[in-house]
């Protein structure tokens, strides 16, 4: 899958009036609801990037809990409407950027990525994400993830889902939980896990 069909996916499902059924449906918002405990592991959060927002459905829930939040999604639609939601947020940096291209002056002390590297393309692209994810976050940093499962996301027509990924990220992070959260439908069934970046004693 190219990037060009991910960004025209993207944005088609942009258009819905509840992209996602990220409001609607009682096992996203209890997915949403476990994102936030694992994100308040270490309390109120200084600098947090919230990675791919859709329509702002966790945004809304994640703001509040940070000094500064940057919020980074790869197509415009995203950042507009999270933005119209959040109304006057001061404290929110919004960015149109690529996962793999975000860069920043600044460490941030929580990032949540949620349903959104099995976009990036190929194991190889995946991995660049992940490498670029970490190298975002500060030394005892939290990264929090969630996907759904490889099975699921091969059948979407992805190169993996969450048992793959999260492999990926044990490379280099500490992982603190994994739980599952799981719904009604087929598709409905997804990995969330708690990492930590350790603090070099060199």
């Amino acid at each position: 899958m190219t990037h060009k069909i991910d960004h025209e996916l993207l944005n088609r499902e942009m258009a819905a009036d509840d992209p996602w059924r990220l409001d609607g449906n009682p096992f996203e918002r209890e997915r949403h609801t476990q994102i936030l405990r694992l994100s308040l592991a270490q309390g109120r959060v200084a600098n947090a990037l919230e990675v791919g927002c859709a329509a702002g459905a966790f945004t809304e829930r994640l703001a509040p809990i940070c000094q500064r939040l940057t919020v980074i999604d790869v197509v415009e639609p995203a950042i507009t409407r999270a933005r119209l939601r959040m109304k006057e947020t001061p404290h929110i940096s919004w960015i149109i950027s690529d996962v793999q291209q975000f860069s920043s002056d600044e460490l941030f002390d929580l990032i949540v990525v949620a349903e959104v590297l099995y976009y990036v393309g190929d194991l190889v692209q995946i991995r660049a994400a992940v490498r670029n994810l970490v190298g975002l976050l500060a030394p005892g940093g939290q990264l929090v993830f969630g996907s759904a499962r490889d099975a699921n996301c091969q059948r979407w027509g992805h190169a993996a889902g969450a048992e793959t990924t999260i492999a990926m990220l044990n490379e280099s992070l500490t992982e603190i939980e994994c739980i599952e959260c799981r719904g009604a439908s087929i598709n409905e069934d997804c990995l969330l896990a708690l990492f930590r970046k350790p603090i070099s004693t060199s």
